[in-house]
């Protein structure tokens, strides 16, 4: 039997779908315009610029990215085409790191005010202290389900 959502589910999750949906295509023209890299490639380098050594393995980058590691590692291609990236050899184990080069740190620090400025202007100027806490709770709570659910199906 289809369990269907409620009338406020319904609305939540049409809420949820046009933030998903609108957030990624207001992002991405500014960092473009202005720095050449989509929010997906600013994400990645801003994941790396605060790791331990500006290194992590793409495994776990492409975890603290969200995305599949085939995702992750086309898009470490193109940022190594760009040298704001490398890859390196683990030692004695399977897999690589993403390491960023002091040129990728540049890259992100040039881009992180600006693209910061926009996150605030579409997101949290809108939003009081109790909306933001409630976001973060919200978003953590949805993303341990989502994390359950990936796993029972995988």
């Amino acid at each position: 039997m289809t369990r269907w959502l409620d009338a406020e589910q319904q609305r939540a999750w049409r809420a949820l779908i046009s933030v998903a949906m609108r957030l990624p295509a207001a992002l991405d023209p500014e960092l473009q315009r202005d720095h050449g890299l989509t929010h997906f490639e600013y994400f990645v380098l801003s994941v790396l610029s605060e790791s331990a050594d500006r290194r992590l393995k793409l495994s776990a980058l492409a975890a603290g990215a969200n995305a599949s590691l085939s995702r992750l590692s086309h898009v470490v291609t193109k940022l190594e085409k760009s040298r704001w990236v490398r890859r390196e050899t683990v030692a004695g184990e399977r897999g690589a790191w993403a390491v960023l080069t002091d040129a990728g740190y540049a890259k992100v620090v040039e881009a992180a005010p600006d693209h910061v400025e926009t996150v605030r202007s579409l997101i949290f100027d809108g939003l009081d202290g109790a909306h933001v806490r409630a976001l973060t709770e919200v978003g953590a709570a949805m993303v341990a389900q989502l994390d359950r659910g990936i796993a029972s199906s995988g």
